[in-house]
């Protein structure tokens, strides 16, 4: 298989977190989201949507839409299972997911895309934005780097993305009193699909994740970091992450492949 990725996509960091849990061996193809390949016609006859990641399976078929893949993933590599097996739970499971693409994805790309995104997309000119705009296939991404060229992200606007982000704990909290993971005694997607939300709240926002402040998503959160899945997938911090990328951009003189 090759999974086409960004290092600090959180959907990418999912499927990679799913990959390594499952040991499953894979082609790494980063792709460059400030040069905008995802929005190539080769990208897109991957994943229409225009967005990473795009699994290519091994008889050339492509797969779109995180979610989708690691349940693909757990269904043609059932061990160690990744989905709880009680139907309920598994239906939970699910809405806990949506409701993370849903209402937190849109929040953390204001915060994200603001540094890594859009020192680039603002050196374009009116013709080139308007080039490149016209290839992203949806008008919400369309609208997001048209903010990030013209318009940036205000201050308050990223801080009500990130209040918006910190609903994610006290909903964590409450799911991890019936057991150490979010649907109970078993580590499953739920977990994995919340790491790069919490991953970045820890970098952002420190003090929420304390131990008087959230004492199960922070226990949560080692035993996470923990996990030998955590490290093979490349979690890394953003910031740290960004200096590296923008250190060899200068070297190379090459875009960013920064998100």
């Amino acid at each position: 298989m090759k999974l086409f990725h960004g290092w600090l996509s959180s959907a990418s960091r999912r499927v990679r977190l799913c990959l390594a849990e499952k040991a499953l061996g894979y082609e790494s193809v980063p792709v460059d989201m400030a040069a905008q390949e995802h929005h190539s016609p080769a990208f897109l006859a991957m994943n229409p949507n225009g967005v990473v990641p795009a699994l290519v399976l091994d008889d050339g078929r492509f797969l779109h839409e995180s979610a989708t893949i690691c349940e693909y993933l757990d269904d043609i590599a059932p061990a160690p299972p990744l989905r709880p097996d009680d139907p309920y739970a598994r239906a939970s499971m699910r809405n806990f997911i949506r409701w993370t693409d849903e209402r937190l994805l849109p929040n953390l790309l204001v915060l994200n895309w603001s540094i890594a995104l859009q020192p680039v997309a603002a050196q374009w000119n009116d013709a080139d934005l308007a080039a490149r705009l016209a290839r992203v296939p949806t008008a919400e991404r369309r609208e997001a780097w048209r903010r990030i060229a013209r318009q940036p992200y205000s201050d308050q606007e990223k801080a009500e993305a990130l209040r918006a982000l910190l609903a994610l704990i006290p909903r964590m909290e409450a799911m991890l009193g019936t057991g150490p993971w979010l649907l109970g005694a078993c580590y499953t997607l739920a977990d994995i699909a919340a790491i790069p939300f919490i991953a970045r709240l820890a970098e952002l926002a420190p003090e929420a994740l304390a131990g008087e402040v959230a004492p199960a998503v922070a226990d949560w959160w080692q035993r996470v970091q923990q996990r030998p899945a955590f490290a093979q997938a490349r979690i890394e911090r953003f910031d740290d992450a960004l200096r590296h990328r923008r250190s060899i951009r200068q070297t190379h003189g090459a875009a960013t492949p920064a998100a």
